[in-house]
């Protein structure tokens, strides 16, 4: 993330974080102290489970006025919750006229489920219920990036999301 941050800052854009704040330690501290200065829209961390739980409707509504507030021309959702949220708040800030784009990299969260199980196939269902949300809207300015080949294989057997924008920026695996 933080060499996505560092390119798209290079090339002109005012960039943003919003994440977990009850995940990481020293490490991650510095990380977030070293980049902050380069990031025009703020370093934001606000309590979220990694987990689908109760506690996600707080975390989602708190994610949820962090974005608005910073009225970006573009979401980008890192794993499955990260996703989720970008393209339903991407969702609700277009409503209000807003034209975001929304961009989902799964890291294979919900992809490791396997989907012949109750879980799997909820979360399947989900992953397939928000692609066609987007595609329902006709939207262009919604993509799936993926991290890797691995993952990008994964989804297309089994959420089956592919009728959309989709490219793969291969993180940690050499060129083939």
């Amino acid at each position: 993330m933080r060499d996505l941050t560092e390119a798209q800052v290079a090339a002109g854009h005012s960039v943003g974080i919003v994440c977990d704040s009850t995940t990481g330690g020293e490490f991650e501290e510095r990380l977030f102290e070293e980049t902050k200065d380069m990031l025009a829209l703020g370093i934001h961390r606000t309590p979220m489970q990694r987990h689908v739980g109760p506690g996600d409707l707080a975390s989602a509504w708190r994610t949820y006025k962090i974005i608005k507030e910073l009225r970006p021309d573009v979401l980008h959702g890192h794993g499955a919750k990260g996703g989720a949220y970008a393209r339903l708040f991407g969702s609700l800030l277009r409503v209000s006229r807003s034209r975001v784009a929304r961009l989902y990299s799964p890291h294979g969260g919900s992809l490791h489920y396997d989907e012949t199980t109750t879980t799997g196939k909820l979360f399947f269902a989900l992953e397939r219920f928000m692609a066609e949300r987007v595609k329902a809207e006709r939207l262009r300015s919604a993509c799936f990036r993926f991290v890797s080949r691995t993952g990008r294989y994964a989804d297309a057997d089994r959420v089956k999301v592919l009728r959309r924008v989709v490219n793969t920026i291969r993180s940690g695996e050499e060129p083939t």
